[in-house]
């Protein structure tokens, strides 16, 4: 499954040669810099343009003797430089090259979300118009509540991914820095002109202050993003979930030709798409909190958060890859059931309408507690043994003292219920 929505493109950018690659590039940028400020010579920056390359099986050859990932890659690049390899990595330090590079590879990871993002918001917004005034029954705590259309329940969503789509640029301008400041980020070995001209050139900006990492708040934050994002498509999921269970029936989401639902029961068609991304959801949370866990690390540095960043980077931005084309793919070919929609609009035998009768009581002068206790006597009368509210009021005297038949039919006017949606939909779609 994971194949079928996920794009390659978002798993060459965790790629080792992608990696390394995006490593070679800050150090031959670093390497460039000095050479503009006359502590390089300009001959040896263009022969290391040319000829710099590196292998990834022999960096992994060389690291099982060193035991140091960045060590072993310089030593595989000095291989194809000669006496040139001593230009580059002077004055850095190993996270000032990963660090940077990794903003590199957050930065291409999220270009890929955003394009997913607003592929869903695009979709979203079509059924939002589409189903715009169909009405459906609202429901809180899982109970009928009054008329909302399917329209609507779209439209909410659209906005909340437009919220997303902003807290996703943000988190990308979070993580957008890089950092050629040294052992301890005081640019004693090296000048601060060169993390300039590195950033510059690689479309960062230069962290403020650093020690030897970028501070890992940042990265919670993208995380932490990313993990809202995903929890926004287990909401859509959960509720699309709802809408499928036998005894609502108002949307299923596709269920391709040749598929089955059960091994036992052959009439089942089961929401498993959407119980997928609810799980997917849940991991997505985890690798947020392992963030979080990241921030605090010993004094200027220490090497508990590399590890965890190894799995949840390519990991959470993959997956959430993944969960965005599944949801479009999701909406774009949902099965929708208005006439199952009407069906349980009327299931509540006009229950629904107690709150429209409860206020025109008020109007008449009564007050607010007693109208209520009036109504909610006929309407639990209604659930409990069924029948149809609009009768029960017409036929109750203590009722029919205060609204007539035409006002309590009035009532039931499932338009005045939606006379607001275009301006909701103004609101969100502007």
């Amino acid at each position: 499954m994971i194949d079928r929505y996920s794009r390659p493109e978002m798993a060459r950018i965790w790629s080792e040669q992608n990696r390394f690659q995006k490593w070679l590039e800050v150090e031959v940028l670093a390497a460039e810099a000095l050479s503009r400020l006359g502590e390089v010579p300009k001959s040896a920056v263009a022969r290391i343009k040319k000829r710099a390359g590196f292998d990834v099986d022999r960096i992994r050859e060389i690291e099982k003797e060193v035991r140091h990932e960045v060590i072993a890659f310089l030593s595989s690049v000095a291989e194809t430089l000669g006496d040139d390899a001593r230009f580059l990595h002077a004055g850095l330090t190993s996270s000032d090259v990963m660090d940077t590079a990794m903003a590199l590879q957050l930065k291409e990871a999220a270009s890929l979300l955003m394009d997913d993002v607003r592929d869903l918001m695009r979709v979203l917004k079509q059924l939002a118009f589409r189903y715009k005034k169909q009405p459906m029954i609202g429901r809180t705590h899982g109970v009928h509540a009054e008329p909302i259309t399917f329209g609507l329940k779209l439209a909410l969503w659209y906005e909340e991914m437009s919220r997303n789509s902003t807290r996703l640029k943000r988190a990308v301008e979070e993580i957008s820095v890089g950092k050629i400041s040294g052992a301890v980020g005081t640019f004693a070995q090296i000048s601060p002109k060169v993390e300039a001209y590195v950033c510059r050139k690689t479309g960062l900006k230069p962290e403020p202050i650093a020690n030897q990492v970028v501070q890992r708040d940042r990265h919670a934050f993208f995380f932490a993003t990313l993990a809202i994002i995903a929890s926004s498509l287990e909401k859509f999921a959960v509720e699309i979930r709802h809408l499928q269970r036998t005894e609502v029936q108002e949307v299923q989401e596709p269920f391709t030709e040749g598929q089955k639902g059960s091994s036992a029961m052959p009439h089942k068609r089961n929401p498993i798409l959407s119980e997928n991304l609810s799980g997917l959801a849940r991991l997505m949370r985890a690798y947020g909190a392992a963030a979080l866990e990241n921030i605090p690390l010993w004094h200027e540095r220490d090497i508990s958060h590399s590890s965890v960043e190894r799995v949840i980077a390519p990991d959470a931005t993959i997956l959430l890859d993944f969960m965005l084309r599944r949801m479009t793919y999701i909406l774009k070919h949902l099965s929708v059931y208005p006439e199952a929609m009407r069906r349980n609009l009327e299931l509540s035998g006009g229950a629904i309408f107690s709150e429209r009768v409860l206020l025109r009581l008020v109007d008449k002068g009564l007050g607010r507690d007693e109208a209520y206790r009036m109504v909610q006597r006929l309407a639990l009368k209604v659930s409990r043994d069924g029948g149809d509210l609009k009768k029960e009021l017409v036929k109750d005297p203590q009722i029919r003292r205060y609204l007539s038949p035409r006002e309590i039919e009035k009532a039931w006017d499932l338009d005045d219920y939606l006379k607001h949606v275009d301006l909701i939909f103004d609101r969100v779609f502007q």
